[in-house]
């Protein structure tokens, strides 16, 4: 059995992050490991959430690991909250990374053309120098235009989105030779940049991809429907890295993972959940993964 890393929060209360990627990913049939980045009462769509920083704990976790020679077979990290959290799960990725592991990276930042509350400029930075150790990444349009300096556009085409990828692909070659990657963990000689939240017709979204080593351009679209939940975004990311441990490719990965993320948002419809608490996957989990 494969078994993944998932580096994120947890929220005690509303679905998203590590209590999203967990059930999600254990349904695929992959052994799901956690590192907590922080704890927190709600997720931050909820005013004033109680937050307890998990940076310590984080080190003496990985250190545990390391004395028992754990191996992953994938690293995926979601939220992340903090610049000094970011620079831990950096160090995390060169103390297990191996030949094989795959490295999967969900910038989470920012969206609707700005960074999310408490981020700066300066962890949009520290967020590309993360991407740049990865082998596939899936930033949002939000995310891409803040690590790579391009005008972030509510109205856009397919042109717009093929250059944002060259430009966070270019943006990831250049990083990957800054002292923050250095010698002891270069970057991935092929690397899959994901735009996610794309929508080239009306009615239809889902997400671009490119990838380096051969510059195929790949987009999947499903219905886009009337409606948006907290937590689509790590639900979407958990089922891409979950099909990659199961031998997809990652364009059949975005493709599964976009189908599962509209049925989430269906069945959430039917139920008439509120927004806040995130999709009802409960429903669904059994049938697309």
């Amino acid at each position: 059995m494969k078994r993944i890393l998932t580096i994120q929060d947890i929220s005690c209360l509303g679905r998203c992050s590590i209590t999203v990627s967990l059930p999600v990913l254990s349904a695929m049939g992959i052994e799901t490991s956690i590192l907590p980045t922080a704890l927190l009462s709600t997720h931050t769509m909820f005013e004033s959430p109680f937050r307890m920083d998990l940076s310590e704990q984080m080190q003496a976790i990985t250190a545990h690991w390391k004395k028992e020679n754990i191996h992953f077979d994938a690293i995926y990290t979601g939220y992340l909250g903090t610049e000094e959290e970011i620079a831990l799960t950096q160090q995390v990725i060169r103390d297990f990374r191996s030949e094989d592991t795959i490295v999967f990276v969900d910038p989470v930042m920012g969206d609707h053309g700005r960074l999310y509350a408490g981020f700066s400029s300066s962890y949009a930075e520290k967020n590309r120098s993360l991407c740049a150790m990865a082998d596939m990444i899936v930033p949002n349009i939000t995310e891409a235009c803040l690590m790579t300096g391009i005008e972030y556009r509510e109205n856009y085409d397919e042109k717009y989105i093929k250059e944002l990828m060259a430009k966070m692909r270019a943006v990831l070659l250049d990083t990957s030779g800054s002292t923050d990657i250095c010698q002891e963990n270069p970057s991935p000689s092929s690397q899959i940049v994901a735009i996610t939240g794309v929508s080239l017709s009306p009615g239809q979204i889902g997400a671009a991809g490119l990838d380096s080593s051969d510059d195929e351009y790949y987009i999947c679209q499903t219905e886009q429907l009337p409606a948006v939940y907290h937590g689509t975004g790590d639900i979407f990311s958990s089922v891409t890295a979950g099909s990659l441990l199961q031998g997809l490719s990652w364009q059949e990965a975005l493709q599964k993972a976009a189908r599962f993320t509209a049925c989430t948002i269906r069945a959430s419809m039917e139920e008439q959940a509120d927004p806040r608490f995130g999709v009802a996957f409960e429903k669904v989990l059994g049938q697309e993964l």
